[in-house]
């Protein structure tokens, strides 16, 4: 208790001349309130820190909170689709496009041709129809949002017929039995999990049934003994017996993924062409776009469907209806060759081996010695599971640093780096390293060896 009272009072340490320096910085508020946690932290500890310790965390405790805990990384995993590192970076039009609303009034809700109120998703819906042929288009914020919303909307305290493999779950602990109890429709399972038919959802069909749903397993495979049945069949079925087809999508690629030498993927525009009724999916996988739920199919449904009092909740902003208008507009002229998720997808084996020897060069240069190694990238993001990309990757050792240890000092440099660790090795994979990264990436590897 005695040596407590020697600690200053908060007056005393804001008259200080390097706090008063903070305070022009900062504001008087953000470093009082730094000042008096750091002086609680003092008196809770029970030991008085010295006035320069003291200083350092009053400035710690400011940088902390002034740096966004939301910022920008350099994606070196390999992962096209990186969830936990955004998804699909945008295009640089998708992004300007944001930047340009972000600051402004806009036409968000308002018709400039008669002077009265809008609708949001109004705004995106012609493009949508012409790229994918779906009598009517809406947009939520995210393809859980669109699913929960169909089902409520159009089959709540109906059954809903689910093919058992198809009862998936995705990151985050979405389950689709779950989202199917809260959406207020009762699921009805049917076949086993590596083998349903036709036939099985047919005869589940009771008076009481509102629609079948197909779900796309985006992020995981069933391989050997299988069997599941293709939209069309499922459309005949729902067309025979007077109930809906409902497809989650998931991904959402409007692009043909096997002309990127990757496994074929289902295509929107395939789903509806097939005779799908309404169907959900994803504006930030294989769209390359904004986070957002698409919402396509008949109109009548889609109309039903966006005027349920669940829509308001679930609706996008500005910002997303702006990104997502320019990614449509490079699919409507062909310049999908802007969408950084495509160029990745469909960068050359050898344009890749080069940039990684490039980098080895630079780093050379600098005194720092590193492998270039084959590696596979991946696509991620719950889209194309099991599908392998092959590369090139930078292998950075260093003796007697553990690849741990040079994987955690790249991710706290300015900006992180996000690698990944095969044999005792970290790997830095250019696949997903935008063109205008490079010399981050590279002073980050070289502080990482310093």
């Amino acid at each position: 208790m005695d040596t407590l009272r020697a600690l200053p009072s908060v007056h005393q340490v804001l008259e200080q001349m390097e706090v008063q320096a903070l305070i022009n910085v900062h504001g008087r508020a953000l470093v009082l309130f730094a000042v008096q946690r750091a002086l609680d932290e003092e008196r809770t500890g029970g030991t008085i820190a010295q006035p320069a310790a003291r200083m350092a965390r009053v400035e710690t405790l400011v940088r902390e909170l002034r740096q966004p805990r939301l910022r920008p990384v350099i994606n070196a995993t390999g992962v096209v689709l990186h969830t936990n590192l955004g998804r699909a970076p945008l295009s640089a039009p998708a992004a300007q496009a944001a930047a340009l609303i972000a600051g402004r009034y806009s036409t968000l809700e308002f018709d400039p041709r008669t002077g009265r109120r809008g609708r949001r998703h109004d705004l995106v819906a012609d493009l949508l129809r012409y790229l994918t042929g779906a009598e009517a288009a809406a947009v939520v914020n995210n393809c859980a949002a669109a699913v929960l919303l169909m089902l409520t909307a159009l089959a709540r305290g109906k059954e809903v017929i689910v093919g058992r493999g198809e009862l998936v779950e995705i990151g985050g602990g979405f389950r689709m039995p779950d989202v199917m109890r809260l959406s207020g429709a009762r699921l009805v399972e049917v076949g086993t999990t590596n083998r349903t038919r036709a036939e099985d959802y047919a005869a589940a069909i009771t008076p009481k049934t509102a629609a079948i749903l197909k779900v796309h397993a985006s992020n995981f495979q069933v391989v050997g003994f299988t069997e599941s049945v293709e939209v069309d069949a499922l459309a005949r079925v729902a067309r025979q017996h007077g109930v809906l087809l409902l497809h989650d999508l998931g991904s959402g690629s409007l692009l043909d993924t096997a002309a990127y030498g990757l496994a074929a993927e289902p295509r929107i525009q395939d789903s509806l062409r097939a005779g799908t009724d309404l169907l959900a999916c994803s504006g930030d996988k294989l769209l390359g776009g904004p986070q957002a739920g698409l919402l396509l199919g008949r109109a009548e449904l889609v109309d039903k469907v966006m005027k349920h009092p669940l829509a308001r909740a679930l609706r996008v902003d500005k910002l997303t209806l702006a990104a997502l208008t320019a990614t449509l507009d490079l699919y409507l002229t062909q310049s999908v060759v802007a969408l950084p998720i495509w160029s990745m997808l469909g960068a050359s084996a050898d344009a890749i081996a080069a940039r990684a020897l490039t980098w080895q060069r630079r780093l050379l240069e600098r005194g720092i010695e590193v492998e270039v190694v084959p590696a596979e990238s991946t696509v991620g993001g719950g889209s194309l599971p099991g599908e392998r990309l092959p590369t090139t990757a930078l292998a950075l050792t260093s003796r007697p640093a553990r690849a741990t240890e040079l994987l955690r000092r790249l991710r706290e440099h300015a900006p992180p780096v996000i690698g990944r660790i095969d044999q005792e090795r970290v790997l830095l994979d250019p696949r997903t390293v935008l063109p205008d990264e490079d010399d981050a990436l590279l002073d980050a590897v070289v502080a990482a060896f310093a």
